[in-house]
């Protein structure tokens, strides 16, 4: 891989990728939103190069990247809207992002791209007991994990189409910085950050997180080695007690600091497991996480205090 295209890329593990493909020497061209906010976290250099382009009108994007001198073999697609709240059940954004991401292909076989990565999602499965795989049937729950689960079928079929090597992801949970305010892990880090006692479950939930900076290399990883048509689960491969995340975020912050483990119920539908089986991804591309929780929840931490 000389050069990759990366759609969606202000978000953590948008970043992470970027850090990764450039610690790599792979030259990157980042396709940020027009007017988009998050645009500064994008720092340009000779091998990082910005590219201003909505979704809805990526068939404009080769013209764009051509114009940067980079000639990219990699197109990872992040962009995606309706991420959050009622817009994951909004039918027609998530239909939308369906075409954006077929979009996306046909941009990367006009740029000469030789291979296709995306980002799907756990939402793809809905509620699953026991490690996540490619093998685990997937019924998903809301109207973004239809859409995701949709565009890696459809896309994979495009590429096939076009000669396009295809390889779509599940990511599971994913923590560090630039990751948004409302995650447990940043939300929990925020007040303890104020000296406010975060209101917690019992945290006795079965969690599988992986550092953004991680995901990042396990992307690099599959850009290099990933096999074509597969779907790869993106997190830790190991479960551990939300509560023990939880009491790492707090030794990270505060050690005296206060947790209201509790006082919040556990929802209807609450998720009590959650871990990826990476077994392909290991062998296929070699992956293991850098960071343990506390190493990589310790470097978030110093980012959120100069977020502040």
């Amino acid at each position: 891989m000389q050069a990759a295209v990366v759609t969606g890329c202000t978000g953590a593990v948008g970043l992470g990728l970027i850090d990764a493909l450039m610690k790599n020497n792979v030259k990157v061209i980042a396709v940020v939103r027009k007017n988009s906010k998050r645009s500064y976290r994008i720092k340009e250099s000779d091998s990082l190069k910005k590219v201003e382009c909505d979704l809805s009108e990526l068939d404009k994007l080769p013209q764009l990247v051509q114009a940067t001198g980079i000639k990219p073999d990699v197109f990872y697609h992040f962009g995606w809207d309706g991420t959050f709240g009622d817009c994951r059940n909004d039918m027609y954004i998530q239909n939308m992002n369906v075409k954006y991401a077929l979009d996306a292909v046909n941009a990367a076989a006009v740029m000469g791209c030789s291979a296709f990565i995306g980002a799907g999602s756990q939402a793809e499965y809905g509620r699953v007991e026991g490690k996540l795989n490619s093998q685990v049937p997937a019924f998903p729950e809301n109207g973004y994990g239809m859409a995701k689960l949709c565009a890696g079928q459809m896309t994979r079929i495009q590429c096939e189409k076009l000669g396009i090597r295809h390889i779509w992801t599940r990511i599971l949970s994913v923590y560090g910085p630039y990751d948004g305010s409302a995650t447990m892990v940043m939300s929990t880090i925020g007040k303890l950050l104020i000296g406010e006692k975060p209101s917690c479950t019992k945290g006795e939930q079965m969690w599988d997180y992986l550092y953004s900076k991680d995901a990042g290399k396990a992307f690099y990883l599959l850009g290099e080695k990933g096999i074509n048509g597969k779907v790869y689960c993106i997190g830790g491969g190991e479960a551990r007690p939300l509560k023990d995340y939880i009491e790492d975020i707090k030794d990270a912050v505060n050690p005296q600091a206060e947790i209201g483990f509790g006082e919040v119920a556990y929802g209807p539908r609450q998720v009590m497991y959650l871990c990826a089986d990476i077994q392909d991804l290991v062998k296929d591309t070699g992956f293991a996480p850098d960071y343990k929780f506390s190493e990589g929840i310790a470097e978030t931490v110093e980012w959120c205090k100069k977020e502040i």
